[in-house]
């Protein structure tokens, strides 16, 4: 169940930030095996200045169309989190026109004792899933 955070700059057409969603949550599907209706995504768009991404010392500028990705998610390994960095940058290159030197994910991991799902309960703690 990963939870994904998306910030971007803004400007884009609603059309191509639900794209750019659906592509991330395809690509998780893909690599990381989510179920299709595990789906749980915040997008933030910001002004240009408030999305500060440098390149730590690679080499490279950023664009405007710059965008982070943050995955919360549960006991994927080193190879498929280096599958979904790879995956991400392709599909999103060529579907949303996201360049490699604009894209940032990071992914972190969290246990099931970390989600509730509402009516203040822990479903997975407690069985329901």
């Amino acid at each position: 169940m990963p939870l994904v955070r998306i910030d971007l700059v803004e400007g884009r057409e609603p059309a191509a930030v639900r794209r750019l969603a659906d592509v991330v949550q395809e690509v998780l599907e893909e690599v990381f095996a989510a179920p299709p209706r595990d789906r749980y995504q915040v997008i933030d768009e910001h002004p240009s200045r408030n999305v500060i991404l440098q390149d730590t010392g690679l080499g490279f500028e950023r664009t405007d169309d710059r965008v982070l990705v943050q995955v919360f998610q549960q006991g994927r390994s080193d190879a498929q989190k280096q599958a979904l960095y790879a995956r991400l940058a392709e599909r999103l290159g060529s579907e949303c026109g996201v360049a490699g030197t604009d894209l940032v994910v990071s992914v972190a991991a969290n246990t099931r004792a970390d989600w509730s799902f509402g009516m203040g309960r822990a479903q997975f703690l407690e069985g329901d899933l």
